[in-house]
């Protein structure tokens, strides 16, 4: 996402808590930092990704940066952290005089690197417009979802369908190859017909079927197990908070669990639930 901005002209500042991921940058022209502040400086616009709620929390409010940033400056946070905590920091940074979006981005690390990312916002609409921009040279898909949390609820709705799609489509694929179809065959039958989905498509998740993905290199790279876990759990508490309780997304949560337990998974790509699958259909 980074060197997308640096290829469309942008000049960038950039900061990350493990310094040999922000270092890689120097090569392709951003400024490196030591801090958040100093990232923070004389910019128009700040972006900020991190792992999880606690995270942001710590660093815009329980740090005070939203203290040290301008209040001309737009801050653009692209983390996956539930509604809740988003409405938190951003109703932070409005008694701060900041605008505040929240952005959470869909399409993977093949999007990052492509610039097709899909952006999920929530905030001001005239923020938007005057960021949009920026957000067009790292996605094609950019929705203005609602009022602040809008964005981060969009993104677990569809992280929740894609978890359960990625299982769904995993067990298809052993129930073909333990009744003697070859993984491919079928994915291509499956493709053309009414069981065609995204994973499908893109992400086929059994090894030898498609190049270009963490299947075709052992399930390295791509989005981590951990993180699907962390994403179903907050759209299952987004659910006990409006009194819904989705039953797929609760027995998908349990399945990508049982996984990275039984396979020491959590760090490899959420398509390894495929190993998983065929020792479960087996």
């Amino acid at each position: 996402m980074a060197c997308n901005l640096l290829r469309g002209g942008h000049h960038l500042k950039v900061y990350d808590i493990l310094s040999q991921r922000a270092d890689l940058l120097k090569d392709e022209g951003a400024n490196v930092v030591t801090t958040a502040v100093s990232a923070c400086e004389n910019v128009d616009i700040v972006i900020s990704m991190l792992p999880e709620a606690k995270q942001v929390l710590d660093l815009y409010i329980v740090k005070g940066l939203l203290g040290e940033i301008d209040s001309e400056t737009i801050v653009v946070d692209c983390s996956t952290i539930g509604p809740e905590a988003s409405r938190q920091v951003a109703l932070e940074a409005s008694r701060n005089e900041i605008v505040m979006l929240d952005a959470p981005v869909s399409g993977g690390t093949a999007g990052a690197s492509d610039g097709t990312l899909t952006f999920m916002v929530g905030g001001d609409a005239h923020a938007l417009n005057t960021v949009k921009p920026i957000l067009e040279l790292m996605g094609n898909n950019i929705f203005l979802a609602g009022p602040n949390g809008s964005g981060q609820a969009a993104k677990l709705c569809n992280n929740m369908l894609l978890a359960a799609q990625m299982v769904a489509t995993t067990e298809a694929l052993a129930l073909g190859v333990n009744n003697g179809l070859d993984a491919g065959v079928l994915s291509r039958i499956m493709r053309q017909s009414s069981g065609n989905n995204w994973v499908l498509d893109v992400y086929n998740p059994w090894p030898g079927v498609m190049e270009n993905v963490p299947a075709a290199r052992k399930y390295a790279g791509g989005f981590v197990v951990d993180l699907m876990i962390k994403d179903l759990d907050l759209a299952l508490k987004a659910g006990e908070q409006v009194h819904f309780s989705p039953a797929l997304g609760s027995a998908t949560r349990q399945i990508f669990s049982a996984h990275k337990k039984h396979n020491h998974a959590g760090q490899l790509d959420f398509s390894s639930v495929q190993s998983h699958t065929n020792s479960s259909v087996q």
